[in-house]
This record gives C-alpha cells, structure tokens and sequence, in this order.
C-alpha cells in the first residue's frame, strides 16, 4: 500500500488532494489545525473510497511541537499500517494574508515565516526519517512568487523561498531517490484568504478575464495536479516548479 502525509487537509486544497489520491488507491494522514469535526469528514471520505486514513491535529506555526506530531505519525503507522514509514509528504497547510508593505506588522510577517517558510522546513527536516526511499515530496507555493498584486508582498515572499527550498531539497535527497517539486496555484475559489476570489464577484471576474482559459481555479485543479505528480508518470521530474493557474498573466 501507499500512504501520503498532507498537512492541513480538511478543507480546500488539501481536501481536495485526499479525495484525489484515495481515488487513486492511495492510504492518508491528514492534519487540521482546529477543525477536528471538518477533518473527520475527510477521513469519512476517503474511507467511502476504500482507503484508510487518519487526522492528526498540527498547529504548523509552533515548530516546537513537531517532535510530538512526528511521535503521533509513528504511531499511527504502526497501528493503521503496520509500517514504519510513509511514501508521500504535501506541504500544504497555511493561511492567507493580506497586508500592504506600509501596514505589514513585524507580528504579522513572523506569523508568515512560522507557517510558510519554517514549517516545511523544519517538519520535513523531522519526518525525512519516515519517508521511504524512492518516495515524493511536494511544496505548495502560488503563483504570486511570479507575479504581483499590493497587499501580498509577505505571503509571497515565503512562498518564494519555499520555491528555493525545493531546490536544495531535491538535489541533497537525491541518493535517496526522494523527487521533491513544487505546486504554485493561481487564484483559487476556496475560502483561503477569507473567501474572496470564490464570493466576491468582481474579484472573481477581473481574474476570469486575465486567465487564457477565462475562470479562476477550483480546488479540484490542485488536487488533480497533486495527484497527477504524485502518480508513476510523475517520476522523473523533480527539483521543478508548476504553476497551476490556467495560464495566468502569461
């Protein structure tokens, strides 16, 4: 069997991916920050589908517990699985922000760090153990590392260095034959952010109109890309970045 490792995954994108992968027969563990009844759905889900999986609670803006989460992932691969490791880790989990370069708090920009930059950092430095030899991993960036719009200069500044992070991932975890890639979406109608591009309906027709294939994103576009670089036809690339965004300012 396999088994993939998505960080906040009871809504949205990482919804999203699950109900992808368990469609493609793949077993997962999924985290929630706070929304335990939400996560349990998924669970519900993707156990509709024929897979096992299990929800882990992970605040990833506290490093200092990913000692505690990684013991919680041993555990359950033992009890679920009778394994002592896993094949797929997605960095997914996060939150929106948005905050002009002049109003930007130096709390709010360490809130971003917390959750963008050190927590792929340092969750995967703790679970790279687990991982199996041969396995994947993906980083969930946005397109706004290429591109600009005010108020996003935080949030992308992360994601820029995530990008760069996947580099050197991918090149020290090669003689494990480890793929590690990146998946930057465009504008997606999720309640990311507090829902603008989904309910705004300005919002939702300016991007329509910038984007060659004339809407905006839906969580199911991630979830298949995830999947499709997840499958066995995915395994020669690594070290890559792709944007999933309907081709987005070109």
């Amino acid at each position: 069997m396999t088994i993939a490792l998505i960080t906040g995954a009871s809504r949205g994108l990482g919804k999203s991916m699950a109900e992808h992968l368990a469609a493609k027969g793949i077993d997962l563990i999924i985290t929630y920050h706070s929304k335990k009844a939400e996560a349990e759905s998924v669970v519900a889900l993707v156990k509709s589908k024929g897979r096992r999986a299990v929800a882990l609670q992970l605040d990833v803006t506290r490093a200092d517990s990913f000692d505690a989460f990684t013991a919680a992932v041993k555990q359950s691969l033992q009890q679920e699985w009778g394994r002592q490791d896993f094949d797929f880790l997605v960095n997914n989990a996060g939150m929106g922000m948005y905050s002009r370069i002049a109003d930007t708090s130096p709390q709010v920009f360490d809130q971003m760090v917390d959750a963008h930059l050190k927590a792929p950092f340092f969750l995967t430095q703790k679970l790279l153990p687990l991982i199996k030899n041969g396995g994947r991993i993906v980083n969930i960036s946005s397109g706004l590392a290429r591109f600009t719009y005010p108020g996003f200069a935080a949030y992308a500044m992360m994601k820029g260095g995530i990008e760069v992070f996947t580099r050197y991932l991918a090149k020290e975890l090669g003689e494990r034959r480890i793929t590690v890639n990146t998946i930057a979406p465009g504008a997606i109608a999720t309640d990311f952010g507090g829902g603008r591009v989904r309910d705004d309906a300005e919002t939702n027709r300016v991007i329509a109109a910038q984007t060659p294939l004339g809407r905006v994103g839906l969580p199911e576009d991630i979830g298949g890309a995830v999947s499709m670089l997840l499958s066995e036809d995915g395994r020669w690339i690594n070290g890559q970045r792709i944007e999933v965004s309907g081709g987005i300012h070109l």
